[in-house]
């Protein structure tokens, strides 16, 4: 194994050898070209010649592909074929002694992959982002070199050492980093050797950056909501980046309520507007959860339902004569508190509360007034009702109603007033004794001695019939 291995050695110290020292009678063994550069998989020709003064013999020592296609006298061209990696061809001759040079063949080719590791699916604003760049393949290494970019600005140049090769380059990344490409590219520079530049890229991959405050969402919600009635739910946050790639859910016990988010600048508003349903009576959790990249904030408050209906009132009768007996109740559902006024003094609140009285003519038009009070999550509510009573009695015709006597001086100015009560409303008529003249009732202006007399007033309704004398002095 040990001398296997030093075989191939040898040609390159016999050309080393034949390279320094001239053959006997001066003979050198000449190669062209010296070196050579080709892609991988071609060939080239190879001219080995003797400065021999007489026919020498001739050879190309190589491991490659080699066709002998010309000769002449002390020259040959060899062509090598399929060649895939760098060699050293010898050239060898014969004249009085051997002599040998080698040549420097180099075989270039382009990378396989260039390719830019995947980006995160998003990248958190102000931390380090480190690129890999892998390159599979490409010779001569020492021409060849990687190059990371964002967009076409140069981040980073480094030779491609090991296979693959690997280049990366750490960067903060920042909000103009948003959606800007990055990639990397080789370059294959052979300029130097009467090439070009070759330069393969990789695919660009597009980088999203975010900021999500460290700051929860704001949830702006009434504490308590009756059952049957719409509520609104609003959700805000601000500081976001950017605004409009961010995802609202908001929920009441994992029911998704479907916001409607608006963005401006870097602030959103989820709103939404919710039924409250009587079979979800009780205490929920409202959440508003806001996803940006791989994170999320969120917020929870307690909305509690509840159901809480007017209190019932109730009259025994809403109509009533004069002496009739009332009964008055108010009930309200479990769990509230009822008060019942209604120009009788209030009593402590109770679940239940009635009353009882023998209506009079002064009842007729009482309102009835009972509240309800019911405490929800802390919070003391009220629900009110009101009947009003009808008490039916007959015509009435007092003296504050419409004076008897009515004494003014001529040509002032005055108000004549006469009015009968009653449930109905009775009809008045006042007339004056001997013409049967009607009473002038309201303004007087101004006072004549035409309307001095006795009227008879006379109210009557179906309940009834009162009358009444007044008398009108004029000076």
């Amino acid at each position: 194994m040990a001398l296997g291995t030093a075989r191939p050695a040898l040609p390159a110290l016999l050309a080393l050898i034949g390279a320094l020292l001239p053959g006997l009678g001066g003979a050198q063994t000449s190669v062209h070209p010296l070196e050579a550069i080709i892609p991988r998989g071609g060939s080239v020709q190879v001219n080995c010649s003797t400065s021999c003064d007489r026919r020498a013999f001739l050879g190309l020592e190589t491991q490659l592909t080699k066709k002998e296609v010309a000769q002449g006298d002390n020259w040959k061209i060899f062509e090598l074929s399929g060649v895939q990696e760098d060699s050293t061809p010898i050239c060898f001759s014969y004249c009085q002694a051997q002599t040998m040079v080698s040549m420097s063949l180099t075989v270039y080719w382009f990378p396989e992959r260039v390719e830019l590791a995947p980006l995160p699916r998003w990248q958190p604003v102000g931390e380090n982002l480190t690129l890999r760049c892998q390159v599979a393949g490409g010779a001569p290494r020492t021409n060849l070199t990687v190059v990371l970019l964002r967009g076409e600005e140069e981040l980073s140049r480094q030779p491609a050492v090991g296979e693959p090769a690997e280049a990366t380059v750490t960067v903060l990344a920042g909000r103009d980093d948003h959606l800007a490409n990055f990639s990397c590219r080789t370059e294959l520079d052979l300029r130097s050797r009467g090439l070009g530049l070759f330069q393969n890229s990789s695919a660009p991959r597009q980088l999203r950056t975010f900021v999500l405050p460290e700051t929860h969402p704001n949830l702006a919600t009434p504490s308590i909501v009756e059952a049957g009635t719409e509520w609104p739910v609003d959700c805000t946050m601000d500081g976001l980046f950017p605004a409009s790639e961010a995802q609202v859910r908001l929920e009441l016990s994992g029911r998704n309520l479907h916001p409607t988010v608006t963005h401006k600048n870097d602030s959103l508003l989820a709103t939404a507007h919710d039924k409250a349903n009587m079979e979800e009576e009780g205490t929920h959790q409202l959440s508003c959860v806001v996803t940006l990249g791989h994170q999320s904030r969120s917020w929870r408050e307690n909305v509690t339902i509840y159901s809480f209906p007017a209190p019932n009132l109730t009259l025994s009768e809403p109509e009533v004569s004069e002496q009739t007996v009332v009964t008055v109740e108010c009930e309200a559902q479990a769990g509230a508190l009822v008060m019942l006024t209604g120009g009788v003094p209030a009593r402590l609140p109770g679940p239940r509360a009635q009353l009882q009285l023998n209506a009079s003519a002064e009842d007729d038009g009482r309102i009835f007034f009972c509240s309800a009070l019911l405490e929800v999550a802390g919070q003391v509510l009220h629900k009110n009702q009101t009947r009003e009573l009808r008490v039916l009695y007959g015509p009435r015709l007092d003296k504050r109603d419409c004076l008897g006597n009515w004494t003014w001086q001529e040509g002032s100015q005055q108000t004549l007033t006469c009015q009968a009560w009653g449930n109905p409303v009775p009809e008045l008529k006042c007339h004056r004794k001997g013409d049967n003249a009607l009473l002038p009732i309201g303004d007087l202006r101004p006072v004549t001695r035409e309307v001095a007399g006795t009227y008879l007033c006379q109210a009557r309704s179906p309940r009834g019939e009162v009358t009444r004398e007044v008398v009108v002095n004029v000076i």
